[in-house]
């Protein structure tokens, strides 16, 4: 799953309902990585107010992780909670730093383990960005490589504010590369695997694909797939 940003609030709710419902129900583990949240020292709120949101929706086994640098990406305790869950949210903030946290760590592993068994792997804004083959930083104004779990593919997030402000950039500096512009409060979400996988809608906004030289728009309900031509 991956969403735009300003989560944990509004219409969010029908995405993250949905998440929670493809890992299993209620009594799903789900696991927030508020890494991404560290460098301002923000780690611990921002992972609280996870915790409070998915609970307000049901879910009765929930935790943030301490996993907030390559030390804690690495702890065998850490890495043993992110393979038994069944729904990995990773949170927004300093995509740089979250990227390199997790890049080749044992947590990532274990995520992908619990992925490869039926976890659900989500990510709003920056959390939804390292997840893509690319990702743009804007610390540093480059394009890195990302996760992959989301092949040939780069995520714009907070579209309707800022993200479509990359997307010209982007564009150049990734031509064969579809960009995801994904609204606020907006999410999509794919139960299936490889580069021919499904996606749906849900939220408020829209997610917007830059791909073969077209712009396309898709509202909430509507299903598409990245790198259609």
């Amino acid at each position: 799953m991956l969403a735009g940003g300003a989560e944990f609030g509004g219409r969010m709710a029908e995405v993250d309902r949905a998440a929670l419902e493809l890992a299993g129900g209620v009594d799903a583990p789900v696991r927030i990585i508020p890494a991404a949240a560290a460098p301002d020292n923000n780690h611990d709120r921002a992972g609280q107010n996870g915790v409070r949101w998915f609970r307000s929706l049901g879910a009765r086994d929930i935790a943030a992780l301490a996993l907030i640098d390559t030390a804690s990406a690495n702890d065998v305790a850490i890495a043993a909670a992110l393979r038994a869950a069944r729904l990995i949210y990773l949170l927004g903030g300093f995509t740089g730093y979250l990227g390199q946290t997790l890049a080749g760590s044992e947590g990532w592993r274990a995520a992908l383990d619990a992925h490869a068994v039926g976890a659900l792997i989500a990510g709003s804004s920056a959390g939804a960005m390292v997840l893509c083959e690319w990702y743009y930083d804007p610390s540093s104004g480059r394009v890195v490589a990302g996760l992959g779990l989301v092949p040939n593919a780069c995520v714009l997030p907070h579209h309707n504010t800022f993200g479509k402000g990359w997307a010209h950039k982007l564009s150049a500096l990734l031509p064969a590369v579809t960009l995801v512009g994904i609204d606020e409060r907006t999410g999509m979400i794919s139960a299936g695997t490889g580069d021919e996988r499904s996606w749906s809608c849900y939220g408020q906004g829209a997610i917007t694909l830059y791909q073969h030289g077209q712009v396309q728009v898709y509202a909430a309900g509507v299903d598409f797939r990245l790198g259609a031509e």
